[in-house]
């Protein structure tokens, strides 16, 4: 038989924060409310509620939980690369060019000096 999954068990989300799970709990311990209810069904439900918040409100038992629950990953699939018969070799990547040194030259408009009168010459 296989165990129940304590997050349905007490119906939150596998993403609920803390917070969540523990009103959660409280709210199961609520309706089931073992010093009221004393019958077996009650009580083995009570049980399971209380063995699931115990796992879950631990963050290191709850990541354990979650590694064990979650899927073996699946076998990545090989990657086979071929060429059509015929096909051109790929084309080379582009060129790539480096940072570009500008040379300042004169500036166009009205009043714009030129280069020699600048420098006083």
């Amino acid at each position: 038989m296989r165990e129940p999954d304590l997050y349905a068990v007490l119906g939150v989300t596998p993403s609920a924060s803390a917070e969540a799970i523990t009103s959660a709990f409280r709210r199961r311990v609520r309706e089931l409310r073992p010093d009221t209810r004393v019958d077996a069904v009650t009580a083995e439900r009570f049980g399971r509620v209380r063995a699931a918040y115990e796992t879950l409100r631990d963050p290191g038992l709850r990541a354990a939980y979650d590694r064990e629950r979650a899927p073996a990953p699946a076998a990545p699939r090989p990657v086979r690369r071929t060429r059509p018969a015929g096909a051109a070799q790929p084309p080379a990547p582009p060129l790539r060019a480096g940072p570009v040194r500008w040379e300042r030259g004169p500036r166009p408009g009205p009043g714009a000096r030129e280069p020699s009168a600048a420098r006083g010459a």
